[in-house]
C-alpha cells in the first residue's frame, strides 16, 4: 500500500465558519456606514465617491474570501481583474459618450 498523496499539494486550506462569520460581519458593518453616510446631509457633496470607494471595499472582501479567489492560483486573479477592469472601462468609456452627445445635441 501506498501512502496517501493529496491530488492537489499546493491547495491551501480553506477558511472555517469563524472566518466566514467574521468577514459577514464587517461587510454588514460597512454597510452599515453606507446607510449612514446616506443620512449625513454635510456628507452630500462627497457622497458618490464614498458609496463608491465602500461599495468597492466590499466588493474586494467578498471577490477575496467568498469567491476564493484569495486562496487561488495568481492566473485566475489576473484574469478577473482584467475582465473587471475592462467592464469597467467600456462603461466608463460610454458614460463619456453618451455625456459628450448629450453636450453636442
Amino acid at each position: 500500500m501506498s501512502a496517501h498523496v493529496p491530488s492537489h499539494p499546493t491547495e491551501h486550506p480553506h477558511p472555517q465558519a469563524r472566518q466566514y462569520i467574521i468577514i459577514a460581519a464587517v461587510l454588514a458593518f460597512i454597510t452599515g456606514i453606507e446607510v449612514a453616510v446616506y443620512y449625513i446631509n454635510v456628507l452630500r457633496p462627497i457622497l458618490p465617491p464614498t458609496l463608491i470607494a465602500l461599495s468597492a471595499l466590499k466588493f474586494a472582501l467578498v471577490v477575496m474570501f467568498y469567491m476564493h479567489l484569495k486562496f487561488d492560483h495568481p492566473l485566475f486573479t489576473g484574469l478577473f481583474v482584467f475582465g473587471l477592469a475592462t467592464a469597467m472601462f467600456t462603461f466608463v468609456g460610454f458614460l463619456a459618450l453618451f455625456g459628450f452627445v448629450a453636450l453636442v445635441h
